[in-house]
């Protein structure tokens, strides 16, 4: 089974940076063939993607993350990463990655706090 962890959360002030890693492991999943997307959710709100990174490169944000973070992947590694600058207190979430073709079971979330 392919199963999804991410990592790399935790408590920032605003202003300051984190970078969340996604590690997709099974002999049936390479993570570089897939549309694979960041998403979050905040309490009392949907779980929304806010980025993703297609199998040619191709990135694309939701407004409110444009120029702050940056999606990417490690093919060798087999992971997917999201860089996150100039956090603000809206970025408090809990973020998960998934295919977006084929999306698997959700991993555990990496929690990102920002707080002044």
């Amino acid at each position: 089974q392919v199963h999804l962890v991410e990592s790399g959360g935790g408590l920032v002030q605003p202003g300051e940076s984190l970078r969340l890693s996604c590690a997709a492991s099974g002999s049936y999943f390479s993570l570089y063939t897939y549309t694979m997307g960041w998403y979050r959710q905040a309490p009392g709100n949907q779980r929304e993607l806010v980025a993703r990174i297609h199998s040619g490169g191709y990135t694309i944000y939701t407004d409110s993350v444009k120029g702050r973070f940056t999606i990417s992947r490690d093919n060798a590694k087999n992971t997917l990463n999201l860089q996150m600058n100039n956090l603000k207190l809206e970025d408090t979430a809990v973020y998960y990655c998934n295919a977006l073709e084929i999306p698997l079971p959700w991993g555990p979330g990496t929690q990102v706090t920002v707080s002044s």
